[in-house]
C-alpha cells in the first residue's frame, strides 16, 4: 500500500481572539483566523501584497489540553506557528445550499511572540504540541522559555561558551 501525507505548516498572526466552547460531550474546542501574508514586485516594480486567512481548529485530547492553553494565552495580534493537516467539509444549508469550508486542524502550536500581544502579559513562551509524550515534554520546557524569553532573550546562563564558539557552521 502507498502512503499518502495530509500535513500543514504556518507561521502568521491571529485576526481575533480565539473563541472557544465546548461540545454537548464536554470536549472543549478553539478556533480562531489565521494570517499568512507574502508579498513580492510585479513585473513593473510595484510591490504587492496578498494575505491568506485560514481557520484553524484546536480540540483538548485525552493526551493535552491545547484548547484550553489558546484560550489562556494566545490573543489577537500574535505569531504563532501551527502545524496540523488540512480538512474540507461540506454542509447542506438552507434551500439547499451546499456550503464549503476548509479547516486546519491543528496538533501543535508554539506562540513566537512579535505580534501586538507579542506572547507577553505573563504567556509562556514555547510550544505546546497536541500528541503523545511530546506534549508533556514540551508543557515542561514551557517555563524555561518562558524564563528565558522574559529576560528579552539574551540569557546565555545554560550554554556560557555559546556566544565565545566562532566555529559554527552557519552558511552566512
Amino acid at each position: 500500500m502507498s502512503r499518502s501525507l495530509n500535513k500543514v505548516t504556518l507561521i502568521g498572526n491571529l485576526g481575533n481572539d480565539p473563541e472557544v466552547r465546548s461540545t454537548t460531550g464536554g470536549n472543549r474546542v478553539a478556533t480562531f483566523s489565521l494570517a499568512t501574508s507574502r508579498s513580492w514586485n510585479d513585473a513593473t516594480g510595484a510591490k504587492q501584497e496578498k494575505t491568506e486567512w485560514h481557520r484553524c481548529v484546536v480540540w483538548n485530547t485525552k493526551s493535552s489540553q491545547l484548547a484550553d492553553i489558546v484560550e489562556k494565552y494566545v490573543k489577537k495580534g500574535d505569531k504563532i506557528y501551527v502545524e496540523g493537516r488540512i480538512e474540507y467539509r461540506q454542509s447542506q444549508h438552507k434551500e439547499n445550499q451546499t456550503r464549503y469550508s476548509t479547516e486546519i486542524n491543528v496538533r501543535e502550536l508554539i506562540m513566537l511572540g512579535g505580534g501586538s500581544g507579542g506572547g507577553g502579559g505573563g504567556a509562556p513562551r514555547g510550544d505546546f504540541e497536541g500528541e503523545g509524550s511530546n506534549a508533556s515534554r514540551s508543557r515542561a520546557a514551557a517555563p524555561a522559555k518562558a524564563k528565558a524569553g522574559a529576560a528579552g532573550g539574551d540569557d546565555f546562563e545554560d550554554f556560557p561558551g555559546a556566544l565565545a564558539d566562532e566555529d559554527d557552521d552557519l552558511p552566512f
